[in-house]
């Protein structure tokens, strides 16, 4: 009997070691436990968390959907039985995007940077932001600005590890994409309460926002007045003048550079593209106003973040006050967000992403100029090489566009023999330019791409005498 009493009095003692290890165990990781839990019954475990647990499930669960490798979900997507719905890319469709659509036209219109979505996915731990919901609720960070610190350090270490600008002596400003900070720079460079509107000025072919914007804000002070060269010589010019520079240059990726000259020219370079994937960097851009944006650097042109480099101080202020009563600052969830891509990108010196975009692009460009080469109706910008200091060797660019021209007499509108070939584009008036001239995407997504070649190939086929090599 004293036996099995003493038996009894370990197993109890077995047990309340068990149990408190196991409670303790649970106090420590968190009020999810040991064993953790599991979101929709069937999705990720999450071990170790608190109020992040279900937020990271619910990003893995979207991320999870392949989609057939044709499509993506989304948090913010339309939910159906509890889970986010596949999204198809262009020419594919069904539940999970798995029905490709061959009647669809091949969509080379719009800038959305999608090549660059594959690497993100590589990368998709070290970029992800999980947000709480007490994050940033204030109109301002401590210091009373709406621009984060930490998030300008970043911008300009960046730009000293590309090479691509000097930002040394210059203040920074953040705006809602370049759109945003474009129309600020014009309204700081603008005479106020001045009889003489400035005029706003940009080089042919150019890209549309230009005017747009300008001629939409129908401001007092600047109206659009088109191409530069018509006030290079002109002896009686009075008023300011403010030009826009785009290098490299939407859509014929030309390395532009400022025509006027002069006490009253203003300057205000668009340097979206200037980045190892779309151009060698021959030097560092030093200008009075140079405007970028994440849209183009990491692809995630939906954030709406774009910053402006500005020498002079006057200029600056102006500028910010335009923003803050445009919209009190950029979003501190969008600085959170592009704060910590910028930290993925500079890890290494930017050398995965640019390796990874400037190969992918130039893999595009092969099979473009492969699919174009033996077409005697449509032809392609000719590009010169570029010492590119980054990569540290000469190199040819790689723009983000196909400035193609239609050369036969009879094909005086370009866009609308490719449209008739189901194929999307962006006509040469679009740009204040020739008809005969198109603007096709090479910056879209992979599917978006292989169906532009296919279209192209069977258009260039019924050329006669040619004869298409399967790439």
């Amino acid at each position: 009997m004293a036996r099995s009493e003493g038996l009894i009095c370990k197993l109890c003692l077995v047990c309340s070691v068990i149990v408190n290890l196991f409670f303790g165990l649970n106090l420590y990781v968190g009020r999810h436990g040991v064993w953790g839990w599991k979101w929709s019954s069937d999705e990720a475990n999450v071990r170790g968390l608190s109020w992040s647990g279900k937020a990271a499930a619910e990003a893995e669960s979207a991320a999870a959907q392949e989609c057939s490798g044709h499509g993506r979900a989304y948090l913010d997507g339309v939910v159906v039985d509890g889970r986010p719905v596949c999204e198809c890319s262009t020419c594919y469709g069904g539940p999970d995007c798995s029905l490709f659509l061959p009647s669809c036209s091949a969509n080379a219109d719009g800038g959305d940077p999608l090549f660059l979505e594959p690497f993100w996915k590589q990368h998709a731990e070290s970029s992800a932001v999980v947000v709480a919901g007490w994050h940033r609720m204030s109109y301002s960070f401590s210091d009373e600005t709406t621009l984060s610190k930490e998030l300008e350090s970043q911008l300009r270490r960046l730009h000293s590890l590309v090479g691509n600008a000097i930002t040394d002596g210059k203040y920074i400003l953040f705006g809602a994409g370049s759109t945003q900070l474009l129309n600020a720079a014009v309204h700081a460079l603008s005479p106020h309460n001045s009889s003489l509107p400035a005029k706003a000025v940009a080089s042919i072919p150019y890209y549309a926002l230009y005017q747009a914007q300008t001629e939409f804000f129908d401001s007092a002070d600047c109206s659009f007045q088109g191409d530069p060269a018509q006030w290079k010589n002109a002896t009686n010019t009075t008023g300011d003048i403010i030009e826009f520079v785009t290098a490299p240059n939407n859509p014929n990726g030309h390395l532009n550079e400022a025509v006027l000259h002069g006490p009253n020219v203003k300057t205000i370079h668009d340097r979206a593209y200037y980045w190892p994937h779309f151009t060698g960097i021959p030097s560092p851009a030093d200008e009075d106003i140079t405007i970028f944006t994440i849209s183009k650097l990491t692809g995630h042109a939906g954030s709406r973040f774009g910053w402006a480099l500005i020498r002079n101080e006057e200029v600056f202020q102006r500028m910010n006050m335009y923003l803050q009563l445009n919209t009190m600052g950029v979003s501190r969830d969008t600085q959170l967000r592009a704060l910590k891509l910028l930290k993925v990108i500079v890890e290494d010196g930017g050398r995965e992403i640019f390796e990874f975009g400037y190969k992918t692009m130039t893999k595009r460009w092969d099979r473009l100029r492969k699919t174009l080469s033996v077409s005697n109706r449509f032809s392609l910008q000719k590009v010169p090489p570029v010492n590119c200091t980054y990569f540290q060797k000469a190199r040819d660019p790689t723009p983000a566009y196909a400035w193609v021209k239609c050369e036969r007499e009879e094909d005086r509108n370009c866009i609308e023999i490719l449209n008739a070939a189901k194929i999307l584009g962006r006509g040469g008036s679009v740009f204040h330019d020739d008809d005969r001239y198109a603007r096709l995407s090479l910056i879209r997504s992979n599917d978006d791409f292989d169906m532009l070649i296919s279209r192209l190939e069977s258009l260039v086929s019924r050329e006669d005498g040619v004869k298409i090599m399967q790439s």
